[in-house]
């Protein structure tokens, strides 16, 4: 065989191989290519590529494919594509296969039930939600075949469930879509509501009282013996002082207020401001405090209020130094970029909070502590929410956690 008649059977053999991988792509696709005059058809399936000719001319060549996503793509592939859009839906989205068992869960779902996203990939439903089998939505639609739509959730969060399934062209389930649109925050804004009506009302009925008691306390004193009058300076004037504080700090958490701001780069904020004050509050109770302050935010500039956010982390320090353990009392500040967010975590290794009390510590007047009003945290949360951030907490045994996110602008 000589070079030329080698070279022939070479092409050949190269031909047949392109024909034997377009026979095994399972989209359907026309190609036609009109310099050399040449219509490559093929059709939807495991089938050899047909060939004619069609009129020459100047035009650039033509491919079109029939592409069905449920059929020619893998499930696996889809789910890549969608999973950096699902991760920037602030609802929990969750994919299973027909054995119950998760393909895909979103990063808002990851955070809110405080799990591994990678880990729980391949584990069955009921090991993200904790729930029996029977109330989970997402297995009831694998088992009936039918879509829930929106099924309202009444247990600790609040919400509204969808699901949806994808099939097979038999008709066989691929995939089960849970979504979950928590409705926790509109909760929480009706309660507020209700907070601000209340408030209102102990405003007029009584606030005034309470001045007009303490203003005719003030002036009676000065002709009592020197126990009376004493008696009102030290105690009954100071616990008046004291419920009109009450007041005040709930209007704060119940009424919209405006946060006069300024633009700051938090972790110089830190330094200069909220170091050295948590420093002196550290050295005064024997605690250790530690700062983890991020060079990425040294890019950042944040909208704060620093008379608020130096109380909201008052707030923070003495709950943490309330729920000091036998071991040596230690408190971390970190600060770090997440996405669109500045985030500062605060953090201590005491006793942590239970189980049962951790989803009420933001609520108005709860408290474990005798000589607590449970505001503290509340007017936290709410100085937080003013500055267009939000905050929220994880603990154990091991400790407590606070995670505080703001908004941000890039230094220009």
């Amino acid at each position: 065989m000589n070079s030329q008649e080698k070279r022939i059977s070479e092409l050949e053999d190269e031909l047949q191989s392109y024909r034997e991988l377009l026979s095994r792509i399972p989209a359907a696709m026309s190609y036609r290519d009109y310099n050399r005059g040449i219509h490559i058809q093929k059709d939807r399936g495991l089938s050899l590529p047909k060939h004619s000719k069609i009129e020459k001319r100047l035009l650039p060549s033509e491919l079109k494919q029939d592409l069905l996503l449920e059929q020619d793509v893998p499930f696996e592939k889809i789910e890549e594509f969608l999973l950096p859009i699902f991760d920037t839906i602030p609802h929990h989205i969750v994919f299973i296969n027909a054995h119950g068992c998760i393909t895909l869960c979103n990063k808002k779902t990851a955070e809110d039930l405080d799990v591994d996203r990678d880990s729980i990939i391949g584990k069955h439903i009921r090991d993200l939600l904790n729930l029996p089998d029977d109330l989970i939505m997402l297995l009831e639609t694998l088992r009936t075949g039918n879509p829930i739509v929106n099924r309202e959730v009444l247990d600790t969060n609040y919400g509204i469930n969808n699901t949806w399934i994808y099939r097979d062209v038999n008709g066989n389930i691929i995939r089960v879509l849970g979504a979950f649109q928590s409705l926790n925050l509109v909760k929480e804004s009706e309660k507020q509501a209700l907070a601000g009506r209340i408030a209102a009302g102990i405003a007029h009925e009584i606030r005034n009282p309470l001045t007009t008691v303490r203003g005719y306390l003030q002036f009676i004193k000065g002709g009592l013996s020197p126990d009376i009058s004493e008696l009102i300076h030290s105690l009954l004037i100071p616990e008046l002082d004291r419920a009109n504080k009450i007041i005040s700090d709930f209007l704060t958490i119940a009424k919209p207020s405006e946060t006069k701001a300024e633009m700051v780069n938090f972790n110089e904020f830190i330094k200069n401001q909220l170091g050295p004050l948590l420093k002196s509050e550290a050295f005064l109770h024997n605690v250790e405090v530690i700062f983890d302050c991020s060079p990425d935010v040294d890019d950042e500039l944040v909208s704060i209020n620093s008379s608020e956010m130096l109380q909201i982390f008052i707030n923070l320090f003495r709950n943490a130094v309330d729920a000091k353990s036998e071991r040596p009392m230690k408190i971390k500040l970190k600060t770090k970029v997440d996405q669109q967010r500045l985030q500062i975590v605060f953090s201590d290794n005491g006793n942590g909070i239970p189980a049962n009390q951790l989803e009420h510590i933001f609520d108005p007047f709860f408290t474990t502590k005798d000589e607590g009003t449970g505001l503290g945290l509340s007017l936290s949360r709410k100085m937080v929410e003013n500055h267009g951030g939000s905050i929220s907490v994880r603990s154990s045994e091991k400790g407590t956690s606070f995670y505080i996110q703001l908004p941000y602008e890039r230094k220009k």
